[in-house]
């Protein structure tokens, strides 16, 4: 029965997972899931209703539902987990890894997270709790917890008979090194596992240990981590606290899945989706609230560039061949701001520069953007002397994107630097803002010139 219905998924896979929800048969819902591709299982899932999203989770065994909260978006997985019962959502949060716990008790409400966490172990829920308050974006907050350690003074006999009694514990850890324990808990070595085999049984740990291991931080950044793991080819790293305390262990996988996570972030961000991960899955209340946050504020901004518009409105009925140069002027502009954009969070996130390195900031892009405005304007302005055979118009549209061009890279390198200074997000401000002042100066640079020669435009 069960491969009757695994053939029958078919082009909409979903449907046949909710005809057998409907029937309430764990069997036949874990076979389901088993047969379906990891890829293709976020989709799957994404398809049902919430209702139906909680009932994969309390119908199948906590094995089974664990491995969907692993193979779905994180915002999902949290969404669903704050439906069941907190004793149920805590068995299934206890079968994941330790940053993947952590990730998702961060997303959840306050309130069910204490009550998810209650129904931990309180060593488990202390350090759960410890990890969710770590950022994202540092080693602690990418660290797992499930690594072997011991202390210098145990042997080798110790660790090889701690391997086999707990060898359904550690098959799901990624062991490649143990790690030795000093006083106080801080690091002391690194133990290759070979050395397990090739030394006797009665030797000390500290003995055979490799010493001065490297670790990094647990306030580590992203950056940082991505640096170490470029200058050594290690598969993980081993984590400190201030005091030298070893909390865990990153591997390189990780720190390549929180960078390319913040660079989705960005993106989203940049586009006018606030408040976190957006999913179609989601409320459709929801997702247009966050959406309207931004779309709102934008629309404001917009009116104020077009008031540029109306002011000179004599000009542009004078001259109608200026219209079909202010949305080049803007555009061309609003390119060149957001490479500028793009390099100053760039350089924030390196820690290459800070807010107050705004004047040398400036500097720098005024020279590229007088550069590239020179050479843009003469492109343009040639195009309008030829196109309407008026030498005044090229003058004119050639001057306002040089023009254009230099406010555009100084706002676009300065509005980073400021929105730090000011605890804003880059990433989310500076697209609305640029294109708000790069459309109102373009504007105002190719109108206002124009009026001033107006006459000979219209003559010419």
């Amino acid at each position: 029965m069960a491969d009757e219905d695994v053939q029958a998924q078919g082009d909409r896979p979903w449907e046949e997972l909710q005809r057998i929800l409907d029937d309430k048969d764990p069997s036949r819902v874990e076979a389901f899931l088993e047969k379906t591709q990891p890829g293709e299982m976020a989709r799957v899932i994404s398809r049902l209703s919430e209702e139906d999203q909680a009932a994969v989770l309390h119908i199948v065994d906590t094995e089974h539902a664990a491995d969907v909260v692993e193979l779905i978006p994180e915002a999902q997985a949290s969404r669903v987990i704050e439906q069941l019962d907190p004793r149920e959502a805590a068995e299934i949060l206890t079968e994941l890894p330790s940053n993947e716990q952590a990730d998702l008790i961060a997303q959840i409400g306050e309130e069910g997270a204490q009550a998810i966490l209650a129904e931990f172990e309180p060593a488990e829920a202390t350090a759960a709790l410890e990890l969710s308050r770590y950022p994202a974006d540092v080693a602690g907050g990418l660290m797992v917890r499930e690594f072997l350690s011991y202390t210098e003074d145990q042997t080798i006999g110790d660790v090889v008979e701690d391997l086999r009694q707990n060898a359904e514990k550690y098959e799901t850890y990624d062991v490649q090194y143990a790690y030795v324990r000093g006083a106080q808990e801080r690091l002391a070595g690194v133990l290759r596992l070979r050395d397990l085999l090739l030394r006797r049984s009665e030797r000390r740990l500290g003995e055979i240990m490799i010493t001065s291991p490297h670790s990094v931080s647990d306030r580590a950044t992203l950056e940082e981590l991505r640096t170490f793991f470029d200058e050594h080819r290690f598969v993980g790293v081993p984590v400190v606290d201030e005091a030298g305390r070893l909390v865990g262990v990153v591997r390189e996988a990780a720190v390549e899945e929180g960078l390319h996570e913040r660079s989705d972030s960005d993106f989203r961000k940049s586009q006018g989706i606030v408040g976190g991960e957006e999913l179609r899955s989601f409320p459709v209340l929801l997702r247009s609230k966050r959406r309207l946050a931004w779309l709102s504020v934008n629309i404001v901004l917009n009116v104020i560039a077009v008031s540029v518009i109306a002011y000179f409105e004599d000009t542009l009925a004078a001259v109608i061949a200026l219209a079909m140069f202010l949305p080049i002027v803007s555009d061309m502009s609003g390119c060149s701001g957001n490479q500028a954009v793009a390099v100053s969070i760039r350089e924030l996130t390196l820690g290459i520069v800070r807010p107050g390195d705004a004047l040398r900031v400036w500097l720098k892009e005024v020279a590229v953007g007088a550069i590239n405005g020179i050479v843009l304007g003469l492109l343009i302005g040639v195009v309008g002397w030829v196109w309407k055979g008026s030498a005044w118009l090229g003058a004119v549209v050639g001057a306002a994107l040089f023009g254009n061009t230099v406010v555009a890279v100084s706002i676009g390198g300065l509005i980073p630097l400021v929105l730090k200074r000011m605890r804003l997000d880059p990433a989310l401000a500076s697209g609305p803002i640029l294109t708000t002042v790069t459309d109102m100066s373009g504007f105002f640079f190719l109108l206002g010139l124009a009026t001033l020669v107006l006459s000979r435009i219209s003559t010419g």
